[in-house]
């Protein structure tokens, strides 16, 4: 096991952290934290929806479930009860690139929590009439989709925007497409792509680092190696798109977006401060004082930017009444044209640098989210940023820097839209 160096790229790590690499190429970050009586360990998996064959839509999603459905050693109720019994959690997500299974517990109970990941993780033995449950599940979780507009909205909008790729399917697949889908398909894919060059260990909690070595010799150690190496992701060929559709709802939804810089790009920190300043969480966002606060026309407005490995993925969303609805285009328009056209003044950008870092600070609170982005950071960039490195990197962007990712990114000719208008309109 050796050290590795603690230099970082991700926005999210603000606590002393270690990072260890195993022999076998599996990483481990560790945070201590003694203020806390819980710890938060997880698993992250650069495998997901993209990874995926033709002929695997929406496996990447099955694996994630199927995976608390029995090993080698336990059946699906004692995975379940295990830490349940001592009021611990454990979850999962998949994404279009990553695949997390994660635990919290009391401090007293990790080797529990971490044991338990290690083999669902690594021991899974995916039976037959467990993935037969979970398809039927994942059936109901698709139809619940379909009852809420926004989902569906954005998986439409994805599928439009990277037309025959991997990329722009929906991670949950297709009521017929999981139907078709087996064991041997699970055992493919894992055995395709959960090589341990490609998996990092991450831990943040009141445990010493006596305890969390005596879990990686007893059982990450003995992991076989298996190294994948560089993944070859195909870019995605992406299309312009102005689309209209009647449906049953009650509001115009509408997302409007495209392509953008991804987690490789330097530029990324002036995405990610220009969409903060646009549409982010905070209530001074632009979009949100001038289209909801001013005139009252959205109760939720909002943007977003979502960085991948090659690519980003920048999008505006909102819910209005008809008749409000080419008014808010016109004005959210108005508002991208605005940052394209306009310099910000040294206070303006002063603000929204000092707002951006205050947000992260208070993510930090959540000691999950800190075990996550960890494992994030080391997992894309094999390294992890100081909150005193990621000050410097925000407080460099200057407003050319802005104006110019406005303007490589709003352009009407690179934008798409698509919107769901009442049936009855």
């Amino acid at each position: 096991m050796k050290a590795l160096e603690l230099r970082i790229t991700n926005f999210d790590i603000l606590m002393k952290c270690e990072l260890f690499e195993l022999d076998n190429g599996l990483r481990i970050a560790f945070q201590e934290d003694s203020s806390i009586q819980t710890v938060h360990c997880g698993f992250l998996i650069n495998a997901g929806s993209r990874d995926e064959l033709e002929n695997e839509h929406g496996l990447a999603h099955l694996i994630e479930h199927c995976l608390f459905k029995g090993t080698a050693n336990r059946k699906a109720f004692h995975i379940l009860s295990r830490l349940d019994s001592v009021g611990g959690e454990i979850n999962a997500y998949t994404t279009k690139e990553e695949t997390c299974v994660y635990a919290s517990s009391m401090n007293e109970h990790f080797h529990r929590a971490s044991e338990l990941l290690f083999d669902i993780v690594f021991a899974a033995s995916f039976p037959d009439k467990e993935i037969a449950k979970e398809i039927s599940v994942i059936r109901d979780e698709i139809n619940s989709y379909k009852d809420n507009p926004d989902e569906m909205l954005m998986d439409e909008f994805e599928e439009k925007l990277f037309p025959n790729h991997p990329f722009g399917r929906t991670i949950l697949g297709t009521e017929t497409g999981i139907s078709q889908l087996n064991q041997q398909n699970i055992r493919s894919f894992v055995d395709r792509l959960y090589s341990t060059d490609q998996i990092v260990f991450s831990c943040v909690g009141n445990i010493s680092r006596k305890k969390l070595m005596r879990f990686a010799t007893e059982y990450l150690e003995k992991i076989p190696k298996r190294i994948r190496g560089n993944i070859d992701r195909t870019i995605p060929k992406t299309t312009v798109f102005d689309e209209t559709n009647k449906r049953n709802v009650n509001q115009v939804h509408t997302l409007l977006g495209g392509t953008s810089v991804g987690l490789s790009d330097d530029k990324r920190s002036h995405m990610i401060l220009l969409n903060n300043i646009l549409g982010g969480p905070a209530l001074n966002s632009r979009l949100n004082l001038n289209i909801r606060e001013k005139l009252g026309y959205c109760y939720h407005i909002e943007s977003n930017f979502n960085p991948y490995s090659d690519l980003g993925v920048f999008q505006i969303y909102f819910g209005t009444d008809p008749a409000y609805y080419k008014r808010t285009s016109k004005l959210v328009r108005k508002e991208m044209n605005d940052l394209m056209d306009k310099a910000l003044t040294p206070r303006a950008l002063a603000m929204a640098q000092k707002q951006l870092l205050g947000q992260i600070a208070l993510s930090q609170e959540q000691r999950s989210s800190i075990m996550i982005s960890t494992a994030k950071s080391l997992l894309h960039f094999g390294r992890l940023d100081t909150f005193e490195e990621v000050e410097e990197k925000i407080m460099e962007i200057n407003a050319s820097d802005l104006q110019s990712m406005a303007i490589e990114s709003f352009q009407p000719n690179r934008l798409s839209s698509l919107s769901f208008i009442p049936e009855k309109q």
